[in-house]
C-alpha cells in the first residue's frame, strides 16, 4: 500500500528522473553486451581489453569527481544535461572509429560503461535530487522503484541488442562488426532523448530549493525523528524558497561536516571493498565468459541477461520493505551474503543451464542491497552535503574498480577467467562482515526515521 502510495504521490521531477535512468541504463544494457566482443572484432588482445576497463573506470572517476564536487554549484540540471550530450558524442564515436586510444578517450568523456552499471555523475546527482523531493518515510520506497527502472532498463537493452545483432548478422548477412557499430548508433540515439527529458526538470532538484516545513536532516538531528511527514504534501502544501547564492554554496564546498567526516571513511571502506571485487569480474566480462565458455549465441546471452535484469528489476521492490523492516544495515548482509556465494559457484560449473541458474539466483539477490545502501547513506549524512557525499561514495567505488579489470584481461588470456567470480564474491563477504562491526548498531535510529506511524490514505 505504502509503494503504490509514493508512486501515485510522487512529484513529476522524480518521475522525469525516473524516466532517466531508465533509459540511460537502457544504453548501458545495449553497450555492455558487445563492449568487450567489439574489442575482440577489431584485434585488441584480452589483456589490452582489461586495461582498456581500467582506464575507462579511471577518467570516468576523475570527471565524476569534478562533476559532483561542484554539481551544486554549477546546477544539478546543468550537469545532468552536460552529461547525456557527452554520452551522445561518445556512441558517435564508437559507431565510427576503430583507433583503440580514441575509443578510450570517447568511453571515459561520454560514460560507456564497461561493468554494464551505473558509471559516471548521473547516479549521485540524481539520488541527492530524489533525496531532496522525497520526505524520510517514502525514501525506501522512491528509491526502490528509482532501483526498478534502472535494472528494467538495463534488462530491455540487453535484450534489445540481442536481437539486433543476430538479426542483421544472420539475416541481413552483415558483419559482426558493424553489427555492433549499429548498437553504438543506437546507444547515442537513447542519450539524445535523454538530453531532451532533463531540460523538463524543475528548480525544484537543486539544493537552493528548500522544503521550509519538512526538510530533512542528518540521523543526529534527532528534532524530527518522530515527526510525521506527509507524501502528499510533496509539490502540493510546500513552501519553498531559494537557497541564498551560490556564493554561499561555493564556500561550503571545500569542507565537510564533523558528522560527515566521521561516518564517510568507514562506509567508504565498505563500498570500495564491494567495488573492488565487483570489478574483478565485471558485466562485460561476464557475458564474454559465458560467450566464451558456453558459446552461447548474441540471443541467448541478450536473453540471459535480459532475464537477469529483469529478475533486478522486480528485487528492488521488496529491498524497500527489508530496509524498513530490518534496518538498511540488516537488509544489506542478509542479501549480499547469500549473492556472493552464488557468484563463487559459477567458478565451480561446466554446465551453461546451472551457470546460468547460479547467475540469476546471484542477481535476485544482489540488487536487495541498493535501496537499503541509499536509506543508509541518506539517513546518516546531513542534507546539504548529500552531492558530495553520493559523489564521494560513487567515485571511491569507481576507483576501486578500476583495479580489477587489467588483472582479469590476464587471468582470460591465460584461460583462468573463472577465478574472477571467487575473487569477486570473496571480497563481498569480507566487506558485509566490515559493515557489521560498524554499524549494525545504527538500524534502530534509522527505522525511526524512515517508519511512517500513520499511513495516508489511498
Amino acid at each position: 500500500m505504502h509503494l503504490l502510495l509514493s508512486l501515485r504521490e510522487s512529484p513529476l521531477d522524480v518521475r522525469i528522473l525516473w524516466s532517466s535512468v531508465f533509459l540511460r541504463m537502457a544504453s548501458f544494457g545495449l553497450t555492455n553486451q558487445v563492449l568487450t566482443l567489439y574489442l575482440k572484432s577489431l584485434e585488441v588482445s584480452e589483456t589490452n581489453i582489461g586495461l582498456f576497463m581500467t582506464l575507462t573506470l579511471i577518467g570516468d572517476t576523475l570527471i565524476s569527481y569534478t562533476l559532483t564536487w561542484y554539481a551544486d554549484t554549477i546546477g544539478r540540471r546543468t550537469v545532468m544535461v552536460l552529461g547525456t550530450v557527452m554520452m551522445c558524442i561518445s556512441g558517435w564515436i564508437f559507431s565510427i572509429s576503430s583507433n583503440y586510444i580514441i575509443l578510450l578517450l570517447a568511453a571515459i568523456i561520454g560514460v560507456i560503461s564497461p561493468s554494464g552499471d551505473e558509471t559516471g555523475p548521473f547516479k549521485s546527482v540524481e539520488e541527492a535530487s530524489i533525496a531532496h523531493l522525497t520526505p524520510h518515510n517514502h525514501r525506501p520506497e522512491v528509491f526502490a522503484f528509482h532501483g526498478l527502472f534502472a535494472t528494467a532498463g538495463a534488462a530491455l537493452g540487453s535484450f534489445v541488442c540481442g536481437i539486433t545483432v543476430d538479426y542483421f548478422h544472420l539475416q541481413r548477412e552483415w558483419p559482426l562488426q558493424s553489427c555492433y557499430r549499429l548498437i553504438f548508433v543506437m546507444y547515442s540515439a537513447i542519450a539524445f532523448t535523454k538530453c531532451i527529458l532533463m531540460l523538463f526538470l524543475s528548480p525544484k532538484c537543486e539544493v537552493g530549493y528548500v522544503d521550509l516545513e519538512t526538510t530533512t536532516s542528518s540521523l543526529l538531528d534527532t528534532s524530527d525523528i518522530h515527526e510525521e511527514e506527509d507524501y502528499g504534501s510533496i509539490g502540493n502544501n510546500k513552501t519553498l524558497k531559494s537557497n541564498p547564492s551560490i556564493t554561499d554554496i561555493d564556500n561550503k564546498s571545500s569542507s565537510l561536516s564533523p558528522t560527515t567526516r566521521y561516518y564517510l571513511p568507514r562506509l567508504l571502506i565498505v563500498f570500495m571493498l564491494d567495488s573492488l571485487g565487483y570489478g574483478f569480474m565485471p558485466s562485460a566480462w561476464v557475458v564474454y565468459y559465458f560467450k566464451l565458455a558456453f558459446a552461447m549465441s548474441a540471443t541467448g546471452l541478450g536473453t540471459l541477461f535480459f532475464f537477469t535484469n529483469a529478475i533486478d528489476s522486480i528485487s528492488s521492490l521488496p529491498s524497500a520493505y527489508f530496509a524498513k523492516t530490518l534496518g538498511p544495515v540488516k537488509s544489506i548482509i542478509f542479501t549480499q551474503a547469500p549473492s556472493a556465494l552464488f557468484f563463487i559457484l559459477i567458478a565451480f560449473t561446466g554446465n551453461h543451464i546451472m551457470a546460468s541458474t547460479l547467475l540469476i539466483l546471484y542477481c535476485a539477490t544482489s540488487t536487495m542491497d541498493v535501496v537499503p545502501r541509499q536509506v543508509l547513506l541518506t539517513s546518516i549524512m546531513p542534507q546539504e552535503e548529500l552531492t558530495k557525499v553520493m559523489g564521494i561514495v560513487n567515485i571511491g567505488k569507481t576507483f576501486a574498480r578500476c583495479i580489477g579489470p587489467v588483472f582479469t584481461g590476464k587471468l582470460a588470456s591465460h584461460e583462468h577467467l573463472n577465478i574472477g567470480f571467487i575473487i569477486n564474491g570473496g571480497c563481498v563477504l569480507a566487506a558485509d562482515l566490515i559493515l557489521g562491526i560498524n554499524f549494525l548498531s545504527m538500524d534502530s535510529d534509522i527505522l525511526a526515521k524512515t517508519t511512517t506511524n500513520i499511513l495516508p490514505e489511498i
